[in-house]
Parts: C-alpha cells; sequence; structure tokens
C-alpha cells in the first residue's frame, strides 16, 4: 500500500489545525461573552496498544482555545481541567462539552471511574476557560460517552449523550449495564444516543435518560447494519429556523450524517451527510452559529500524518440551504 503524501492532503484539505503546539479532537463549540469557545479533547501519545475499545485514546487533561473571529489567531488558555482533580475519574478524558446558564459555566467531560465504566461529570466555573471545579461524584446514572448538551428557547437544558463499542453504549438496556448485553444484530433497530433533560442546578439529570430514535424516510427506526447512517457517537443538537437538527458519527464508516425533528426528544428523521470521511479513524464535530454564519467543527490526522489518536481541531462554514437541508462538506478538493 502506498504512503499517503501528507503535504498534498494539507494542500488540499479545506481548513487547516486551529492549532498545532498541541494535538485536540473532539471540538465543542459555542459562543460566550461574544468569543467563540472551543472544547476539545486533549491527545497525546500515551503508549497504549491500538485496540477497537479505543484504549489508546488516553487522555488526560482539557484545554479550552477561543478565538475572536473565525480565520483569526486562536487562543488555548492552557489546562482547565486534569482527571487528577478528578475524585471519581481514573483514566480517559474523551469529548467534553460546556454549557453556560446565568453566571456559572459548566463543563461536562466522561472518564472511566475505577470499575472500568464510563461516566460523564461536571465541572464549573466563573470563566468560560476555567479553570474548572469538579464536582466530586459523576452524575447519578450518566453512563457512556460524548455529552452534548443543548440550550433550548425556553430555558431548558438537554444532555444528548452516548457511544457504542469503547463507549459502552451497547452493554446498556433501560439505563442498567450487563456485560452480556451485545449490539443488535444488523437486521434490528440501531441502538440510540440518549437524552435527558438536566435539573435547574445543571449538575444533574432531571429524569432517567431516554433513547433517542433515528428513524428512515418511511418513519422506520435505522437498523443495526446501516453502517452509513446509523448512530455511533458524537452527538450534537442545534435548532435552525424552528427545526431541530441531531447530529452524529456513523463510527467505523467514517460520516458525519444529520437527522431532523420537531422536538428535542426526537424522533429524528434521517436527512443526509454533513461531511465526507476525514484523514484518521475518527470523525468528531460541533456545529455552531457566530456573526450570522454558521460553522461545522470538526478534526482530521493529517497533522500527525495519519496517527489516529493524534488528532486536530478544524472549522469551516457550514451552509443550510433553502429547503432546510445541509449542504455536504468534502474536507478535501479534488
Amino acid at each position: 500500500m502506498t504512503e499517503p503524501n501528507y503535504q498534498e492532503l494539507k494542500a488540499k484539505a479545506i481548513s487547516q489545525p486551529l492549532v498545532e503546539h498541541i494535538y485536540t479532537a473532539d471540538p465543542s463549540a459555542h459562543v460566550f461573552e461574544g468569543k467563540i469557545y472551543i472544547y476539545p479533547s486533549h491527545d497525546i501519545e500515551a503508549g497504549i496498544p491500538f485496540n477497537d475499545n479505543g484504549d489508546h485514546f488516553g487522555m488526560e487533561d482539557y484545554h479550552v482555545l477561543s478565538l475572536e473571529q473565525p480565520g483569526g489567531a486562536t487562543t488555548d488558555h492552557g489546562v482547565a481541567l486534569h482527571v487528577a482533580d478528578v475524585p471519581w475519574a481514573e483514566r480517559q478524558m474523551w469529548a467534553p462539552d460546556a454549557a453556560k446558564k446565568g453566571d456559572t459555566y459548566y463543563f461536562y467531560f466522561p472518564a472511566k471511574a475505577p470499575d472500568g465504566l464510563f461516566r460523564i461529570g461536571v465541572a464549573t466555573a466563573k470563566t468560560p476557560y476555567g479553570p474548572f471545579k469538579p464536582e466530586a461524584e459523576a452524575i447519578a446514572g450518566s453512563y457512556s460517552i460524548d455529552p452534548a448538551v443543548f440550550a433550548d428557547d425556553d430555558g431548558a437544558y438537554y444532555m444528548y449523550f452516548g457511544g457504542i463499542w469503547g463507549g459502552q453504549l451497547q452493554s446498556y438496556r433501560d439505563n442498567s449495564y450487563s456485560s452480556s448485553h451485545q449490539e443488535p444484530s444488523a437486521e434490528q433497530p440501531a441502538l440510540g444516543p440518549r437524552v435527558a433533560r438536566l435539573s435547574d442546578d445543571m449538575l444533574q439529570f432531571a429524569e432517567a435518560p431516554r433513547e433517542v430514535q433515528i428513524l428512515d424516510s418511511d418513519g422506520q427506526p435505522l437498523l443495526a447494519g446501516d453502517n452509513d447512517r446509523r448512530f455511533f457517537e458524537a452527538s450534537w443538537l442545534h435548532k435552525y429556523d424552528g427545526t431541530y437538527y441531531f447530529s452524529y458519527s456513523t463510527g467505523d464508516t467514517h460520516f458525519l450524517c444529520y437527522a431532523t425533528g420537531d422536538n428535542p426528544y426526537g424522533p429524528f428523521t434521517y436527512q443526509g451527510r454533513i461531511l465526507e470521511p476525514v484523514v484518521g479513524w475518527t470523525t468528531h464535530h460541533s456545529i455552531c452559529q457566530f456573526e450570522g454564519k454558521w460553522y461545522l467543527f470538526y478534526h482530521d490526522s493529517i497533522l500527525s500524518e495519519g496517527v489516529t489518536h493524534l488528532r486536530s481541531v478544524k472549522m469551516t462554514e457550514l451552509v443550510h440551504q433553502a429547503d432546510g437541508t445541509i449542504r455536504t462538506i468534502q474536507p478535501y478538493r479534488d
């Protein structure tokens, strides 16, 4: 197999890394205080062998990035939270998110507890860049990975979460874990992400998490064997022109897809792809609006020359077309 020419790929890329002094991935972007703040994973070379559970993604802390304007210089605000500061967490600080309510900023993150199970924690600060002070315990009833928090127009906040394979979602049924649970067979409905409304203090779930349904155009659930469309990980929700857009990664087929609905709980009907595959195994994103334009934040592994656990955060404009569909983005020019 011919080794890719990464210099050529870099030249063909539609956008370049926001920072190059560290590796960053899984960007969650929000507009706070008139700036774009980005909450990514901080990739490191942990020296752990590759496997399908993602143990080689051995991240230990989080940095916060910010931009005054798209295309401008990116500020790295330094370490905002380290696993050593979280009483309940042992390892693997994976994809986080953040939210603001009142004058407090909330930082949500997954990590493995000493029992080897992922849970989701929360930490707080008075600035969008932290440092963040974690709660002593994980959110009660939380599990799996990839928290994404959506603030609706009525003041309610919802957390979406979950990921199969290394994210352990396949081991849960009715919010209960069992190692005997497995992925559904190909002809069965695919596992969906989870959603729960947050409590008024933003520190707990206000209700039991429920499964989000993603349907095809005939109103039937996407099947587990529909790898090009079914949910794998990386939930995100944004609202445009009164419609809720739920977007996610298909994992082993490397697409970012989206589905639409009229309710934050779903169901959501599959609409298409947002982003075609990037260099590297994973694909993970967020979407936010800034000064009248929408942007997609994503990552690839060009800077590390294809090392799948050493990724770099990027951004590019995202277009909602006249009919409400999202224009599919090609990450590299022909």
